[in-house]
């Protein structure tokens, strides 16, 4: 198992406490774009999350008033124009790497959005489990804006589960900045708050979710994401044996415990 607090990362801020983990892109004055480094050691992050002991849960907050604004024009657009396919492959490859290790970390993760949210921002918001955003965040999948399909980092496949196929489809085929209200009527969004409010909701969220089954949270993000491709007899029989698994648990025995004795139950993730 592995010890997330001690991570110190180069290229984005990272706090663990009372086992919530808080990632913050960490270039406000560029408001926060992603770069190969900051990508590759995401990808890794979210890898290693899997084995995390001390982390059950995990926030993307914004820093300076944005999420963040995607790739670097400077650092990651320019040079990929001078790529060869093979070369152009791997880095694809490896931006849709970080959205798999974000979808296979085993954790909830709680997207807080202010600000500008867009192209790999956006997906970043759109692979996460829980969004909560602020009335003046901006959302933008801009692919098309720069001479690209909308079909990037899973953007086809996960976005139309969200929000519907012709609500995706217009905004990945103009690249158009989704306004928070209608993130929020879309159901990306799961709410609005103020900024003021933003970073303390999302903690609060998390921490909630933290002080529940988590190793229960763990089975339903695998189930979320698994039954996708299910039809719905295998989904049934897949959340029989998970919910059999869950039932093994010491906290499943707790909250019986807690619901005879007439007290809340305390869950300790096993």
């Amino acid at each position: 198992m592995t010890k997330m607090a001690e991570l110190a990362p180069k290229n984005f801020l990272w706090k663990v406490e009372d086992r919530v983990a808080s990632v913050m892109l960490d270039r406000p004055e560029r408001k926060n774009p992603l770069t190969f480094d900051s990508y590759a050691e995401l990808r890794d992050t979210f890898r290693a999350l899997v084995y995390a002991e001390d982390v059950d849960v995990v926030v993307f907050l914004p820093n300076g008033g944005n999420f963040c604004s995607g790739g670097d024009v400077h650092d990651i657009i320019g040079p990929l124009v001078k790529m060869d396919m093979k070369e152009l492959l791997a880095f694809t490859r490896m931006t849709g790497d970080f959205v798999k290790a974000m979808i296979g970390c085993g954790k909830p993760i709680i997207s807080a959005v202010d600000g500008v949210a867009v192209g790999a921002g956006a997906i970043i918001a759109m692979a996460s489990d829980l969004r909560l955003a602020t009335p003046e965040a901006k959302t933008g999948f801009l692919f098309t804006r720069v001479g690209l399909a909308g079909c990037d980092m899973g953007a086809c496949a996960m976005l139309p589960r969200i929000i519907g196929q012709g609500r995706a489809a217009e905004l990945l085929y103009t690249g158009r900045t989704m306004s928070a209200a209608e993130g929020e009527r879309w159901g990306f969004y799961n709410r609005l708050v103020e900024a003021g409010e933003l970073e303390a909701e999302a903690m609060k969220l998390a921490r909630q979710i933290a002080a529940g089954p988590t190793f229960a949270h763990s089975i339903t993000k695998t189930q979320l994401n698994q039954e996708w491709s299910m039809g719905l007899e295998q989904a049934i029989e897949a959340e029989a044996q998970a919910q059999a698994i869950c039932m093994q648990t010491r906290d499943f025995e707790r909250a019986y415990h807690a619901f005879v004795a007439k007290e809340r139950p305390v869950f300790e993730g096993n």
